[in-house]
């Protein structure tokens, strides 16, 4: 940006927010988050490496971001597997703009690189979208891979943007100790914009960096950028930190394990399971864990009857 005065540090009202807007004469769609006391929660709740803390925040944004820009009336997570330091990085955000994230590091310790590209040969990237369904059946499940040929987060979600929806697109994505934010533009289908516009909107988007990502509010942001193509902003919601583990959803997990599993968990005594999202126990005795099969078998064996 043009601009070198020192960054106006986002106001609180601006924090913790999911922003859509339109550059109506380039054709462009956007969606900016930035997360504050969100973040906060999402990595107070374990220590990591910088770099693993680092990108933790960055797909916490990028999946509030994407709820922008898709259809989700559930949830949507961006999740990588890789085969060294960091096995797991998985980050969700709600329909209701709650999110959540972990980091999952390898036992034996390691460096956790932050090109995608050390993760090893069977490294995932993958980004799923779970939306509810009619009359109580299970949930719609659609699940896109992202190829890993980038070094960078950014790069390999604009990677699949281009790749599998053929829409031009761009992506900053940056996180610290104190804010995690992100930036998307895409391109509009169709003919929409004048010719060059695009264009013209990427190369003002190659002077952001990513210190006034951080810091600054949305509307400074935004004006610096493209007060000459002129920014409409169409709405947002508000974003916090939230978990969607509940008791019910325990028990379904118990039972999934199958009854010899369970039992040994509960061997001395009662069954202890901890959320690593958010730090919520939740206990199970041994007669409880019964009950819970019990219950299931019954569920399975009950007739079918045309009510």
């Amino acid at each position: 940006m043009t601009d070198t005065a020192s960054p106006q540090a986002a106001t609180p009202d601006d924090q913790d927010r999911l922003t859509r807007f339109m550059i109506e004469t380039a054709g462009v769609r956007g969606v900016r988050v930035h997360l504050h006391d969100t973040w906060r929660q999402i990595r107070d709740r374990a220590e990591y490496p910088a770099a693993a803390a680092e990108m933790l925040g960055e797909a916490a944004a990028a999946a509030a971001l994407f709820t922008g820009h898709a259809k989700v009336d559930g949830r949507l997570s961006v999740q990588l597997r890789g085969e060294g330091a960091l096995r797991t990085l998985f980050a969700e955000c709600t329909a209701a703009g709650t999110l959540r994230g972990i980091v999952q590091l390898a036992e034996d310790g390691g460096e956790v690189s932050r090109d995608l590209r050390d993760l090893g040969p069977q490294a995932v990237l993958a980004i799923t979208i779970e939306n509810p369904a009619l009359n109580g059946r299970d949930p719609v499940r659609y699940q896109g891979l992202v190829s890993l040929e980038s070094d960078t987060l950014a790069g390999a979600f604009e990677d699949y943007f281009r790749q599998s929806e053929q829409l031009p697109t761009r992506l900053l994505l940056a996180a610290d100790d104190r804010y995690a934010a992100g930036l998307m533009l895409q391109k509009l289908p169709g003919d929409e914009g004048d010719d060059d516009g695009w264009a013209r909107v990427g190369a003002l988007f190659d002077t952001l960096n990513t210190a006034e990502l951080l810091e600054l509010p949305t509307d400074t942001l935004l004006t610096r950028l493209f007060h000459e193509d002129g920014v409409q902003l169409l709405g947002g919601k508000p974003l916090g930190f939230a978990c969607s583990c509940s008791r019910e959803r325990v028990e379904a997990m118990l039972v999934s394990l199958g009854r010899e599993e369970a039992d040994a968990a509960a061997a001395e005594g009662e069954a202890h399971i901890r959320c690593e999202f958010c730090g919520q126990s939740y206990r199970f005795d041994r007669n409880q864990i019964a009950g819970l099969f019990a219950a299931a078998a019954a569920e399975i064996q009950a007739p079918q009857r045309v009510q």
